[in-house]
Parts: structure tokens; sequence; C-alpha cells
């Protein structure tokens, strides 16, 4: 057993140009090294007898570290490795590659520093631009500023360009739908309106109708969770599929095609909300009304009442609060200046000090909360100095009564000091004994 591990030994040193030893581990701790072995390893394979005194040095030295226990080294001299070259030759610095890599050689090479590239026989690198993928923090990051804007000043075509400027926001068309109609639920009658022109408008420049349908049905199927919040959720969502079938931006079969399939009760309410309204007699004309007459669409006339109203309330109950909610609830920040006029008409017909008291605390807290911007109180303001020569001939002391109040709103910060200097003036008459020492000159008489 000894004799064959030593020649085993012999045999690998030999083979693999003394790198590598192959020897069983259980011969290691029982071996002894001998001449004979030496000797008879080395005459068995023609060794010399120069090679035979360093190949006795070289085994002595190698099995001396293996029998002192250098078993777990991790140097593959140590007699424990598989006698195979790392990498199967094929690495470490200056290396050419394993037995056979020559064979699969096509003779391109992409390294410019290589000194068989040549960059004519190259072929023509094709770079393609690739957008990464919009996260939901960044495309409501993105999104939500312009639906919000679009809620104050109404322009589809500026919510058309600005989505189509972020490319990201392209592959999430149906997100855009699903977000403008989150918001809308938890606003007024005005917004949903804007909401069912946007998609109108969106529909085959921005959306198609494969977006909005998948956008309504994302929102139906989280109907559950938006009724926690907005509890008559699903009968708003019913709404919003009826109003964009009547607008032809999604098809009426996206209504029957839930028959039977529907399990959630509160999804099952907006398909039968929207079905009623889609079957009434004339429902696609009455749709385009679904959500009211609200803030500008509504008749001028119509608003100019409701203010009056509001105003006479006013003056007699005094309570604030209750105006400015009624104000509020017109949705008209563009027309606010018709309440100033109204108001500053209605003091000079009253020609009280009570009613003038009541209309400035009341045009005082407008101004402080910003529900009328400056600019409309400033225009309301000069619409009735402009109206005062008409207002004279119903109220003839108009010109004093309207001093007074303007003097008292500029007290109080209602008005700005420019506004104050533009305020009308009318002139008295002089008579002749005033100043002319009562002597008639005679260019007058000419």
């Amino acid at each position: 057993m000894e004799e064959t591990a030593i020649v085993r030994m012999i045999s690998s040193l030999l083979i693999n140009n003394i790198f590598v030893m192959e020897i069983d581990r259980n011969v290691i701790n029982n071996v002894e090294v001998t001449g004979w072995s030496l000797k008879y390893g080395a005459i068995n394979r023609g060794v010399t007898s120069v090679a035979m005194s360093k190949l006795s040095k070289i085994i002595s030295h190698e099995l001396s570290g293996i029998l002192l226990g250098k078993v777990n080294s991790r140097n593959s001299r140590d007699g424990l490795g598989r006698g195979l070259a790392k990498k199967g030759g094929a690495g470490g610095k200056g290396t050419w590659g394993a037995p056979g890599d020559e064979l699969f050689e096509d003779g391109s090479c992409r390294d410019a520093k290589d000194p068989n590239y040549d960059s004519d026989s190259q072929d023509e690198y094709v770079v393609d631009s690739v957008e990464p993928e919009m996260t939901q923090e960044e495309f409501l990051k993105v999104v939500e500023p312009v639906l919000l804007e679009y809620f104050e000043n109404g322009d589809t075509f500026e919510v058309e360009q600005t989505l189509r400027d972020h490319v990201g926001v392209k592959e999430k068309r149906a997100k855009v739908l699903e977000l403008a109609v989150n918001l809308a639920l938890d606003r007024k009658a005005t917004q949903r309106e804007m909401t069912s022109v946007l998609i109108s408008d969106l529909y085959g420049k921005f959306l198609l109708q494969k977006d909005i349908s998948l956008g309504f049905d994302d929102m139906l199927n989280s109907l559950a969770d938006l009724t926690i919040d907005t509890p008559d959720a699903p009968q708003i969502m019913g709404q919003f599929i009826a109003r964009a079938v009547a607008d032809d931006c999604l098809a009426p079969k996206f209504i029957s095609s839930y028959k039977g399939k529907v399990e959630c009760p509160h999804k099952q309410a907006a398909l039968d909300k929207a079905e009623l309204l889609l079957s009434r007699k004339h429902g696609i004309v009455r749709l385009d009304n679904i959500w009211g007459t609200g803030g500008g669409i509504r008749p001028v006339k119509f608003l100019i009442k409701q203010m009056v109203l509001l105003l006479k309330e006013l003056l007699s109950s005094g309570d604030i609060p209750e105006a400015t909610r009624c104000l509020q609830d017109l949705e008209v920040p563009h027309f606010h200046h018709e309440l100033v006029y109204e108001a500053t008409v209605m003091i000079l017909e009253d020609s009280t000090e009570r009613a003038a008291h009541r209309m400035c605390d009341f045009l005082k807290s407008l101004a402080q909360s910003m529900i009328i911007t400056p600019e409309q109180m400033a225009v309301g303001f000069r619409r009735v100095f402009d109206s005062m020569p008409d207002i004279c001939l119903d109220v003839p002391n108009a010109y004093n009564l309207l001093e007074r109040f303007v003097t008292m709103c500029h007290r109080d910060k209602v008005v700005s000091s420019d506004v104050f200097q533009e305020l009308p003036l009318r002139g008295r008459k002089r008579f002749v004994s005033e100043g002319d020492g009562g002597r008639i000159k005679p260019t007058v008489l000419s």
C-alpha cells in the first residue's frame, strides 16, 4: 500500500512537470519516504541520475509539508487538488485561452487595443435609446399638478401638450384617466364636468379607447376602497361611465361585458347606475348635463340674481360665514367683481350707516381670506365709479354716500390707495357772488 502511494505520487510529479501531486489521503499519515521507492519510480520512467537528485529534493520537501499537517492549505501544490490546471489552463495573465478555443475564433475583434483590431471590418453599431419606466411616485409628481392646474384654467390643449412632452406618461395613459377621475371624486360637480370634457377632448389625441376601458376597469376594481372615503363613489363612477359612452369615448359593450361576472356590490351598483342613465328616453342627450350647470356655465343673470339675494340676506341677518359659503358655492371667482359692484350700489340705495358697516365688514372678511382678490375688488369699485352719473339719477346724494363708504373701506384696507385716489367727486356749482365781486364780466355776456 505504501509503495503504491509513493509510485502514484512520483508519476504525478513526472507527468505534470512537477507541478501537481495526486496521493491517497489515507496513506499520507503512514507513508515513509525511502530510497527504494524513489529509485523504483524513477527507473520505471527512465529518469536520469541528475533528475533523480532534483526529484528527490522536491518529493522530500512536498511530503514533509504534507506530513506536517498542511492538509487544508489552499495551495494546489499541497497534493490535495484534482491535479488539473487552474481554469482549465485558460486563466491567468499572459494566457492564450483553453486548448481548442482557436477553433471558435471568427476573426472579429471589438477591442480597439487588440493588435488584430480592424476598424474597416467592424459592423456599424446600432444604439437604441431606452427610457426607464416611470414609477408611481414620479407619475404623480408629473401628472397631478397638471390636472390640478386644469381645474383652475380649463385648458385641455395645455394638458395634452404637457402630457405629450413626458415620454414616461405615454406608457401610463390609463393611469391618467384614473387619476383625473380620482381627483374629481372629492370635488364638486364643476370639476367633474371638466373631467368629462377632458376625457372627451383627449380621446383620439392622447387617450385611446382601450386606455379609457382599462382606466375605468381599474377604477371599478378599486371601488371598495374608494367608497370608504367617498360613500357615493359608485353612483359618481356610473355617471362618469355613462357620460363617456354618450361622448363616444367608450363602447356600450363595456357595461354589458360585466353581466354575470361581478361579485362586488359597489362595482355592480356603478354599472347599474350607468345602464340606467343610458336606457332612459333621450338618455344620450340628457347626459350632456349629467353634472348639472355650475360655475361659469350658468347664465350671467342667474349669477347676478344669486349675488343680490345673498347680499340682502347679509344685510338682514349679518351672518358673514353663511354669506361667504353661498358665494363660494357659486364657484365663479372670475365674477367676484360683480359682487363688489352690487354691494356698493346696494349701500348707496340703502343710505344707512348700519348697512354700510355690515357691508364693509363683509368685504373686509372676503379680502383678508383672499376669497375676493385685490384685482377683483378694484374692478368692482371702478365699475361703480364709471356708473355714478347714472346712479345719481336715482340717488341724488350718491357721491357723498360713495365717498363715505369708500373711505371706510380704505381705512379697513379693503381697497388700495390707488383705487381710493380714483374716487370721483362731483364739483359744486359756483354762484356769481362767490369770488367775482358781484360784477358780471363782459366776456361772459358775449
